[in-house]
């Protein structure tokens, strides 16, 4: 298969990069700074540079000829303010998910959050990060020509992975290693039965690989 992934510098999206290049797929990461090209390619993937908060739909698209699956693993990041949170955390998903659409790959993955949700009060910048991928999420949902999986990772830590995570539709709130979202991501990719699922994902006691054909009903 070939994967594009939006947000190809970010720490889940390096790991899964990794993790997809190793089982032998083509992988595309779109980055918004050349300077980050390099880390790319050691994680095994192609740099395709575009400013996700500036590209068209027609841009994207063309960025996604020839792919059989996007995963969207963009952020604004820790700093970020409101308006960011709205203009890459929504804003960049939406794009994406048009592109998808319109380039004809069916399969859409989202890395969004526990607690997203479009109607969050607060004004808080975390508030709004939340609003921001909540309608997102929402926004994919009603996408019928995407088979989007949304999946929702509880506190993400850089501790090693180990291999078993609880993924369900409601889990709680509990940690989960990145390394353990990218081992998720990369077999949620390759199981086109989760798609319409919307999960949650926390450290577990069950294998992987076991857990997702477990909400693929395999």
């Amino acid at each position: 298969m070939r994967i594009v992934i939006a947000g190809g510098h970010g720490r889940i999206a390096l790991r899964l990069e990794r993790l997809l290049s190793a089982g032998g797929h083509e992988v595309a990461g779109i980055i918004r700074d050349p300077e980050q090209a390099d880390a790319l390619r050691e994680a095994g993937a192609e740099p395709v540079v575009l400013d996700l908060e500036s590209a068209t739909v027609e841009a994207v698209a063309e960025a996604l000829t020839g792919a059989d699956a996007m995963v969207f693993a963009a952020g604004a990041g820790p700093g970020s303010g409101a308006e960011r949170k709205a203009s890459v955390d929504r804003g960049a998903a939406v794009l994406c998910a048009d592109a998808a659409e319109r380039a004809g790959v069916r399969r859409y993955l989202v890395v969004s959050s526990m607690g997203a949700d479009a109607d969050r009060a607060g004004d808080e910048v975390f508030d709004a990060y939340l609003r921001a991928k909540g309608a997102a999420d929402d926004y994919v949902r009603a996408m019928r020509n995407l088979d989007w999986t949304i999946l929702k990772p509880g506190m993400l830590t850089n501790d090693a992975g180990t291999g078993l995570v609880r993924l369900e539709a409601s889990t709680g709130r509990r940690p989960v290693p990145r390394d353990d979202v990218a081992a998720v991501l990369a077999e949620l990719v390759e199981t086109p039965a989760t798609a319409g699922l919307t999960l949650e994902l926390v450290s577990g006691s069950v294998p992987v690989t076991v857990a997702v054909k477990a909400v693929a009903g395999e």
